[in-house]
């Protein structure tokens, strides 16, 4: 198995030199409200981890994390693993911030979420996609992926068998082994998964899971949610909802959730040219899923790439990514990084309110391949008056060397 590249808090942690090179895309991403959009004051880009200037070749990617509060105040726990090739994965990691992302703890393995050997010769399984959440109920914090399958130093075609993967933290800080997710469906016998998605912590103590599967019939995934018990120690499926299908390509996946106003939203990434949103009453029970548009019903175009909400007590928004003139050539158009707000009966984004979360930076027509993808990004609320967008830039002509930036969204009070 690869070493777990661990690296020293110099190196990690910029502090000012970060800062120096962000400056010029933090004061890019900086903007007055617009008109009508009163709530957000401003949004500004810091690079956490310089990677472009980094020797090896590699990046941070997948960085997500979740709040956990203390009797000190909220502390920020990041999940991020290194890659190096496509879809190349190495070692789940983890860091803290107890100062609001100001400063970072060293990035540590977590155990269990590497690589093991499999009894087929030369095919190794790792885990991917990660996404933690603190779940209040049982104080732990519940980080959730997937398997993946690797062959001589590539991901591996075909895969095999794939599931969730979760490890639990508890209150003293101590990580469990890792557990699958046990469905045993015939619907999910190739693939059933909640990768890269957001997820709901009902008051109950349950927890509301965005669900994709498929199987050898099926060509194209279906996705769903799915209702979990969780003990603080094990993840149980209760109940799966309904299924929603479209049949292009490899159909749909990687769901996120959103909970707004005692109703729960669904946007999905999909492979027509189009992202999708569904809602539902109560969390299993979704509407057949329609195109985003725009509110004069004008479709977004939009190229296999996830989409994540922006949840605000008095505004839901998207955060997404989509084809525009200046990134005509960009692969899947994966930069900027957009966000809109939703309006939550119509199901369609209000086209004035769209602003920049994270700026293109470079060429996307005459020299795309010096653009970062910023594709596989994740929302965070860490306080009241401020959201974050994280992401991992992805620039495979850089030898995959890229900065992981933090987004900062500030709330109007």
């Amino acid at each position: 198995m690869p070493d777990q590249h661990e690296i020293g808090r110099r190196q990690f942690l910029q502090g000012l030199s970060a800062l120096a090179v962000a400056g010029s895309w933090t004061n890019r991403a900086t903007m007055a409200a617009l008109p009508g959009d009163d709530l957000i004051q401003s949004i500004t880009v810091e690079a956490v981890d310089n990677g472009r200037s980094r020797k090896e070749e590699w990046a941070w990617f997948h960085p997500r994390a979740c709040m956990i509060p203390t009797s000190d105040g909220p502390v920020a726990l990041m999940t991020m693993q290194r890659i190096s090739g496509s879809d190349y994965f190495w070692p789940v990691q983890w860091c803290t911030s107890s100062d609001l992302g100001k400063t970072w703890s060293d990035p540590q393995p977590i155990p269990g979420l590497g690589r093991r050997d499999t009894d087929t010769p030369g095919l190794a399984e790792g885990v991917c996609d990660v996404s933690p959440d603190y779940h209040p109920a049982t104080n732990t914090t519940l980080a959730i992926g997937h398997n993946v399958y690797y062959r001589e130093g590539c991901l591996a075609n075909p895969q095999g068998p794939r599931w969730p993967v979760y490890s639990v933290r508890d209150a003293e800080g101590f990580w469990s082994q890792p557990q699958k997710l046990v469905w045993d469906d015939p619907r999910g016998s190739e693939i059933y998964t909640s990768n890269c998605g957001q997820r709901i912590m009902l008051e109950s103590g349950d927890v509301l899971l965005p669900f994709s599967f498929g199987n050898a019939q099926w060509p194209a995934r279906r996705v769903s949610s799915a209702l979990c018990a969780f003990d603080g120690k094990t993840l149980t499926v209760k109940q799966v909802g309904n299924e929603l299908i479209n049949n292009a390509k490899r159909g749909l996946l990687e769901p996120s959730l959103a909970q707004f106003r005692g109703r729960y939203f669904m946007t999905i990434r999909a492979e027509d040219d189009r992202g999708y949103v569904s809602r539902s009453e109560n969390g299993l029970e979704w509407s057949e899923q329609r195109a985003w548009t725009w509110d004069d019903g004008r479709p977004l175009t939009m190229s296999t790439t996830q989409q994540h909400w922006l949840t605000h007590g008095d505004a839901l928004f998207l955060v997404y990514t989509r084809k525009a003139e200046a990134n005509a050539n960009v692969m899947r158009w994966r930069a900027p990084v957009y966000l809109a707000q939703v309006d939550p009966e119509r199901l369609c984004l209000l086209r004035s309110t769209e602003r920049v979360v994270l700026p293109m930076i470079g060429d996307g027509v005459n020299d795309p391949d010096r653009v970062a993808r910023m594709g596989n990004f994740h929302i965070t609320n860490a306080t009241p008056d401020e959201s974050w967008v994280t992401v991992g830039e992805c620039l495979p002509a850089n030898g995959w060397r890229g900065n992981l930036l933090l987004a900062r969204i500030r709330w109007r009070t």
